[in-house]
């Protein structure tokens, strides 16, 4: 067996010493820089005109016309499309006939009011007659002259004309009644039948512009399709849709950077204005919208782009590269794995709040 001189293994262990603090030199290390980091929330986005809304038709039918075209512009009430549907139309007759039989019964110009008003004027006749026979039997009673039992028949027929006279008056107002309640009834049923009349002219609800049209005339309409999509002719929205986890750090009027795709990468400034409280179950994100600033000179609907939505924003803060960051609060430096504090963080850099100073070198952790 060869023996290794003594000297050679001196100069050996010297040569490996030395390749291990050439590499040890060789890590990468850095300081804690100052900085003014900004925290954002990322967004995908859409442009969608202000007050937009969906076109519904309150009655089915044959879609007749189109009074517009998309891309024309439309002011309140404006009509937007005719239905046809002969139901409505022949309902909205027969509910003015039975109006017109309504008023006329209740003017008194029937068979009815006549009789009632004849019975009435014949029983005020036969009330006076029997009053005034009354009196003079009553007159002669007290004379004793005539006998009891005329007096007695003088009196009864007296109260019985008395009380056929109140029975009738009562019965021409009760009767006078239900002619006045089926007339507002009748009234009532005319207007119902007018609106539904009317709902077959479809109009727009804003002044705004026609931004689609999803049927052609001679297509079946339903209550359950939008005919059309109308929103304001210049006012945009930006519909932002946001992750759950980063919903908790958004505030009515914080601002927002904007990309379009159509515009490469000039960057627009819009301010936060809504946050719908509702999450979308299915892709677990939150609407929210932004206005414009200063928007570009032209939008379309739909445009699509990003953005970002600075939550906060600090000058002058400790920060350490993300890449240097050993799990959430862990930094390797050259005295060892040490914990610190975080704060906020942006794409790349991270806020050191504590447990850590500008002059601690730190190793990047090896991958």
């Amino acid at each position: 067996m060869r023996c290794i001189p003594f000297s050679f293994k001196i100069l050996f262990s010297f040569i490996l010493i030395s390749a291990f603090l050439a590499c040890k030199d060789k890590q990468e290390k850095i300081l804690p820089s100052k900085v003014t980091i900004t925290e954002s929330v990322y967004s995908s986005l859409t442009i969608q005109p202000d007050s937009l809304y969906q076109v519904y038709a309150a009655v089915g039918g044959i879609l007749d016309k189109n009074f517009v075209e998309e891309g024309d512009s439309v002011s309140k009430g404006a009509p937007i499309a005719q239905i046809i549907n002969n139901a409505p139309k022949l309902n909205a007759e027969n509910a003015k006939l039975n109006l017109q039989l309504a008023r006329e019964n209740y003017s008194g110009n029937n068979a009815i009011i006549s009789s009632l008003l004849d019975e009435i004027d014949a029983a005020e006749l036969r009330y006076k007659s029997d009053s005034i026979n009354f009196s003079r039997q009553r007159n002669l009673w007290e004379q004793n002259i005539g006998s009891k039992v005329e007096y007695e028949n003088r009196k009864l027929a007296y109260e019985l004309s008395g009380n056929n006279l109140e029975l009738l008056k009562n019965k021409f107002e009760l009767t006078k009644s239900e002619l006045n309640t089926k007339l507002k009834q009748a009234e009532n049923n005319y207007q119902t039948s007018l609106i539904a009349t009317g709902d077959f002219t479809v109009q727009s609800k804003i002044n705004g512009k026609v931004y689609a049209l999803y049927k052609n005339p001679g297509e079946i309409i339903n209550t359950m399709e939008p005919i059309a999509a109308i929103g304001n002719a210049s006012d945009f929205v930006i519909e932002m849709l946001v992750d759950e986890v980063d919903i908790v750090k958004l505030k009515i009027g914080q601002t927002a950077l904007i990309t379009l795709d159509a515009y490469g990468t000039k960057v627009y400034v819009a301010k936060l204005n809504k946050i719908y409280p509702r999450k979308d179950e299915r892709s677990q994100t939150f609407k929210i919208e932004a206005i414009f600033i200063d928007p570009p000179e032209v939008l379309y609907p739909g445009l699509a782009g990003e953005g970002n939505i600075i939550v906060s924003q600090k000058e002058n803060a400790l920060t350490i590269p993300k890449e240097y960051l050993i799990g959430e609060n862990q930094v390797k430096t050259e005295a060892g794995i040490k914990e610190i504090v975080t704060g906020i963080e942006d794409m790349e850099r991270i806020e050191v709040l504590s447990g850590l100073d500008a002059e601690t070198y730190l190793l990047k952790p090896e991958e």
